[in-house]
């Protein structure tokens, strides 16, 4: 998609657009082992769930288990972060902004 935005921005403006794809890097960092476990994991479990039949549903981390979730009840209620929680300040206190 970032290829037809950058080409339609070219077209339209005459302004030379080159379209980037972000990566691990760039993103947050490259993943670590946790990560490509957690990541094989949810593979799998979404695979079994096709071989099961189990459509509508999503996988979810509910440690130490992988568990498959309606999306019914993931899109239920709205899910907040407290804005004093330790997540959001630790957030604020690395200069990112949190919206508000």
């Amino acid at each position: 998609m970032a290829e037809v935005v950058a080409r339609e921005i070219n077209e339209r403006t005459g302004r030379e657009t080159h379209e980037l794809v972000l990566g691990h890097l760039q993103r947050g960092g490259g993943p670590n082992a946790y990560d490509r476990l957690l990541a094989l994991r949810f593979g799998a479990a979404a695979v079994r769930l096709v071989e099961e039949g189990k459509f509508g549903t999503m996988v979810a981390l509910d440690p130490p288990d992988v568990l498959a979730v309606p999306l019914a009840d993931a899109i239920a209620r709205t899910k907040t972060v407290p804005v004093d929680g330790d997540e959001v300040q630790t957030a604020r206190a690395m200069g990112i902004c949190m919206g508000d």
